[in-house]
């Protein structure tokens, strides 16, 4: 089992504290998470303020040295792929290899005119993206002939650091997506927003669909973001991340996904997640994330492994 936090992003204009950022990141270090992860959110929602996920990204691997950093995840068919890739090439670089890399296309539901990008063909421009971005980081020289991307001779330096590539990992709810990351992916990510049952149901989906492929399951790697909240009073842990989740959504009642109360309750919930099938669980705890972070390799994350 590994386990890793979420890197705070959630600062109003002028809120943003680097000393505290750069201690909460190091203390994260110190205590032994596995990797630190960011969202990607670029037009506010629901007027929560969040700072850019590469942005954060870059500024916590200058805080670290071993953590491991992710995004989980771009919604690459809002970037154009070649300047995707060298920011993510360039990032990995910067951090010595430590780059994880989620991936998804958004759904239909996004302000798509507000990024240039017509939401026909959805699907095949994510997939068109992702092969393009992998073309520049393993082949010295790119000629690309693709329905929404052309490039002859291209050439992108430096490569990342890891090689092939950074770890891909894929979101997704609809058996199609579950279908293209056992076919394209490094690893599923289950979302922080889905409930412990819909991930268990996810996991034996994409099993199923390793069974039937060529693809070795255990090179395939299986996690879930975990909202998260603990405290002595269950009652109080509750509220609180109801409310911030409702804020995070704009949608009532989904505290359900979250798990919060005492320590031996959140043990409870977690176990639950792991037995569904995570090999790495993100904890994403909604305030006091210093605090949290003790307390969860404190008093939960002993009592897991």
């Amino acid at each position: 089992m590994r386990f890793a936090i979420s890197i705070p992003q959630f600062f109003a204009d002028g809120e943003f504290d680097p000393p505290a950022f750069r201690a909460h990141l190091r203390r994260v270090e110190e205590l032994g998470y596995d990797s630190a992860w960011t969202q990607e959110q670029v037009l506010t929602m629901h007027a929560q303020p969040q700072l850019g996920a590469i942005e954060t990204m870059t500024y916590a691997a200058a805080c670290t040295e071993h953590l491991r950093l992710g995004c989980s995840v771009f919604v690459t068919t809002l970037h154009n792929p070649v300047h995707l890739a060298k920011a993510l090439s360039s990032l990995d670089q910067l951090s010595r290899g430590r780059l994880e890399i989620g991936v998804g296309h958004g759904g239909q539901g996004r302000m798509f005119s507000a990024f240039g990008v017509d939401p026909e063909g959805l699907v095949s421009r994510f997939t068109e993206n992702l092969h393009l971005m992998r073309e520049l980081w393993t082949r010295p020289s790119v000629t690309f002939d693709g329905r929404f991307w052309q490039l002859e001779n291209a050439k992108m330096e430096p490569k990342p650091f890891q090689k092939p590539a950074p770890p891909v990992w894929f979101g997704g709810h609809h058996r199609n997506a579950l279908r293209r990351a056992v076919r394209l992916g490094d690893g599923f990510f289950g979302a922080g927003s889905s409930t412990t049952e819909r991930f268990a149901e996810e996991v034996r989906t994409l099993r199923a669909l390793l069974a039937e492929s060529d693809r070795d399951p255990d090179e395939f790697r299986l996690a879930k973001r975990i909202y998260i909240a603990v405290d002595d009073d269950a009652d109080r842990a509750r509220t609180r991340i109801a409310q911030k989740l409702e804020k995070l959504y704009g949608t009532p009642n989904i505290a359900a996904v979250a798990v919060a109360g005492t320590p031996d309750d959140c043990v409870r919930g977690v176990r639950e997640v792991i037995d569904a099938g995570a090999e790495l669980v993100l904890f994403t705890p909604m305030s006091a994330e210093s605090e949290q972070a003790e307390r969860l390799a404190a008093e939960v994350i002993p009592r897991l492994r």
